[in-house]
């Protein structure tokens, strides 16, 4: 099996990592003042916070939400490597609105699927998807988000990963893109 081409980080990538953790190194004792029991998230949080500001956890299915953060936090404590969210829950409306943009763009449903799906298909929609960035945070993801029940869902999106408890720490089976492999409301396999 070949392995996935790699983009080596960016220096600025890894001086944003470094002035991230040094960061919350140094809101680690405000963060244990006020959250004892959770001080190492919430430097985290806040670190990463300043670090993406325009990331918007709102809407992820507490599963996910919990899942998430637990592994940005292990990600930068103990590996130096920062994980950001760039798209998470999208409101139906709006994943129409992509799929319809995409349709255009491609000119066909069909092509569309390979990239945007519909909201009835979507796991934005449902809350268990996470776009995430830069790609060293996304190789960090898929080396280690099993512990988390977070998995990379497809080959064609380094930045996919979706929250999947029912999997029990066992990757489900990549697609090739978000087209192919959904089950239908009949039962039939797209």
């Amino acid at each position: 099996m070949n392995e996935p081409r790699t983009i080596p980080p960016r220096p600025r990538d890894r001086l944003y990592a470094a002035v991230t953790l040094v960061l919350a190194a140094l809101l680690l004792p405000v963060a244990f003042v006020r959250h004892p029991g959770r001080a190492r998230e919430v430097a985290c949080r806040w670190a990463l916070g300043m670090r993406f500001p325009a990331e918007d956890l709102t809407g992820l299915t507490d599963g996910a939400r919990a899942a998430f953060t637990a592994a940005r936090t292990e990600a930068l404590w103990r590996h130096g490597q920062l994980i950001g969210l760039t798209s998470g829950y999208r409101d139906p409306v709006v994943q129409q609105r992509m799929f319809e943009e995409e349709v255009r763009r491609s000119g066909s449903p069909a092509s569309a699927r390979m990239l945007v799906l519909p909201p009835a298909e979507s796991g934005h929609v449902k809350g268990i998807a996470l776009d995430v960035r830069p790609h060293e945070g996304a190789r960090w993801l898929e080396e280690h988000g099993a512990r988390y029940d977070l998995y990379r869902m497809y080959d064609n999106e380094w930045w996919h990963f979706e929250y999947r408890p029912e999997c029990g720490g066992t990757p489900p089976r990549r697609r090739p893109h978000p087209g192919v492999g959904y089950v239908v409301g009949n039962g039939d396999q797209m």
